[in-house]
């Protein structure tokens, strides 16, 4: 029966028909739920231990924490759980969205993107990391001293403050992408190196409103975000070249 039902959802030709592909769709959808469902449980046991975590880099710095509603801190717990959910998930996500669209794909393409996901991921954490051991460590002590010139101690809601800090993982994470972006729009002959060098000062600007509009509204949030995402662009400008040498030595070879 299995066979027959294959047979009927591809065309003559060898194709899938579209049948075929929406059934495909939503096997790859269902595994994509359960999966999620089920490391969302996994991160929702540890949850605790993840906040304490985050906890422990502010308790550093003499930040207190409380909660001023009931199913506070339980919704904190359901936020860690979910976005740590969706990171463990991501790569099997990204292979499922690749899988389904890789048969139409040529094989530059699928070369160019593979690769491109195993890169993206490495970068994602590496900008995670550099959120967690540089940025946030910088930006919670500068924050902090403002409370020695009022006599005010820093209570902190935890709901704002795991949020806070999950915000500027996931930007920094998102902000790392952008020499993955770039090498991988540049393979496909999307985007060449002299157009992101011309757009050099007008990208600068919209970095820095980027910057203001995603981060909270403190000067030296945007700074701390303003500041990789620059480097990380003059990054794109180097490796976009140096793909773009790679490719007019292919075809003049």
């Amino acid at each position: 029966m299995k066979k027959k039902a294959e047979k009927a959802a591809a065309s003559p030709d060898g194709s899938m028909s579209l049948s075929g592909h929406l059934r495909e769709l939503r096997n790859r959808i269902l595994i994509c739920v359960i999966l999620l469902v089920a490391v969302f449980g996994i991160c929702l046991t540890y949850a605790s231990h993840i906040v304490t975590l985050l906890t422990n880099m502010g308790q550093r710095y003499d930040y207190t924490y409380v909660y001023i509603a009931p199913q506070e801190l339980f919704l904190v717990y359901l936020n860690v759980a979910l976005v740590g959910a969706v990171v463990v998930c991501f790569p099997v996500l990204a292979y499922q969205v690749y899988a389904f669209c890789s048969p139409g794909l040529t094989g530059k393409e699928r070369a160019y993107i593979s690769g491109s996901l195993i890169a993206g991921a490495l970068c994602f954490l590496l900008g995670v990391a550099f959120a967690y051991f540089i940025s946030l460590p910088f930006m919670l002590r500068f924050l902090i001293q403002f409370t020695g010139e009022v006599d005010v101690s820093a209570s902190i809601s935890i709901q704002q403050y795991v949020g806070f800090l999950l915000t500027v993982f996931v930007i920094f994470g998102l902000v790392f992408e952008l020499p993955v972006v770039s090498v991988l729009l540049t393979g496909l002959g999307i985007v060449k190196a002299e157009w992101l060098m011309k757009g050099r000062k007008v990208m600068i600007v919209i970095i820095f409103v980027l910057a203001a509009i995603i981060t909270p509204p403190d000067i030296v949030s945007q700074v701390m975000v303003a500041i990789p995402m620059i480097g990380l662009y003059e990054l794109s400008i180097a490796l976009s070249k140096f793909v773009g040498k790679l490719k007019r030595e292919k075809v003049e070879a």
